[in-house]
Formats: C-alpha cells, sequence, structure tokens
C-alpha cells in the first residue's frame, strides 16, 4: 500500500477545520472522500511512481508514470494526466496521456482506449483499477479496440515490424508520418 501520510493529514487538518468553523463549515463532499480512501489504499507496482503537480492537497489532480519492464515498452517512461471530475466515482477520471507514443490503444492527441474509462466504468471501480489497467495496456496493447488503427494493423498482421516501429517512436523517430519525441 501506498503511504500517502499527506492525504490523512488533509483529512485530519480539514475535520479540525469543520470542528472550529461548527456545523455550517465546509464539507468534504462524497466523492472527495472516496477520492481520497482510492488514493490512500492505492498499491503502485515497482514499475510506476504518483506525482501531484498541484501540491498534496490537491489530489483530484496527478500525474501516474509507468515504467515498463517487459515487453514492447520496455525501457520506456510514460506519464499518464488524471483528472478526477467532481462527480467522481459516479463519472470515471479523465485521464491522458502527456507524450505521443506509437501505442494501437493511445492515439496521438493522447487519448486512451480503455474500457473502463469509458463505457465500463462503475462506481465499484477504483483509481487503482485504471492505473492497472493502463499498466495492462503497455504488456498487452489491444488490437481489437484501437485509438491508433496503424498500430493495430501493425500489431495484427506484422508483430515484427510493430516491435521496430514501437522502438523507432521511443527512440524519438518517425513512424507511419508521425514525429515521435524520446521516451525513455
Amino acid at each position: 500500500m501506498i503511504k500517502l501520510n499527506f492525504v490523512k493529514d488533509k483529512q485530519a487538518k480539514e475535520a479540525a477545520a469543520k470542528a472550529a468553523a461548527g456545523p455550517g463549515g465546509p464539507k468534504q463532499s462524497p466523492g472527495e472522500i472516496r477520492l481520497a480512501k482510492d488514493i490512500s489504499e492505492l498499491t503502485l507496482a515497482k514499475t510506476m511512481t504518483i506525482n501531484f503537480p498541484d501540491g498534496p492537497s490537491k489530489i483530484a489532480h496527478f500525474i501516474i508514470t509507468i515504467k515498463p519492464d517487459e515487453g514492447y515498452y520496455k525501457q520506456g517512461k510514460f506519464t499518464f494526466e488524471f483528472v478526477v471530475p467532481v462527480n467522481y466515482p459516479h463519472e470515471p477520471p479523465k485521464v491522458k496521456c502527456t507524450q505521443k507514443i506509437y501505442h494501437p490503444n493511445v492515439d496521438t492527441d493522447g487519448n486512451v482506449c480503455l474500457n473502463i474509462l469509458r463505457e465500463d466504468w462503475s462506481p465499484v471501480l477504483s483509481i487503482s483499477s485504471c492505473v492497472y489497467g493502463l499498466n495492462f495496456l503497455f504488456m498487452d496493447p489491444n488490437p481489437d479496440d484501437p485509438l491508433n488503427k496503424e498500430a493495430a494493423r501493425d500489431l495484427t498482421e506484422t508483430p515484427k515490424q510493430f516491435e521496430l516501429n514501437v522502438r523507432r517512436a521511443m527512440q524519438g523517430g518517425r513512424v507511419g508520418g508521425e514525429n515521435y519525441s524520446v521516451v525513455t
């Protein structure tokens, strides 16, 4: 379990502020409470890190970095920005890859095709579900539900070419008319 002491500290400070403000003071929404719980219970693999760019009190916006240690994307470093909506957990977090990557399930604008971030989202899912779903996309890209159709076709029809294209893109090369930046 990732120990995020600042989440617990934040909750303690907010509880103290509520007590000081009296019964009409500011309250945490159910979504904020659930998000704090999800973050505090998040267990990250050794290939993942989390960062809160707006500070520890702004947990609705965070960055997950994934450094795959196997598969096509081994030795890469990929960052995903999470923005958690006010209606969480009734709405999924908005997730975007911050760099351009050659992947069947991520388009060149960073949009991610992961079913639990769209039609299969349910309030019983958590931030952990999303993080592990992203990690799984690097271990086993899904050519059957692509955003990048060229990458999906290469993965299905010519896996060796797909592997070469992934390496070329990760090294800052050009693939299929797109320029990529180094991601290692």
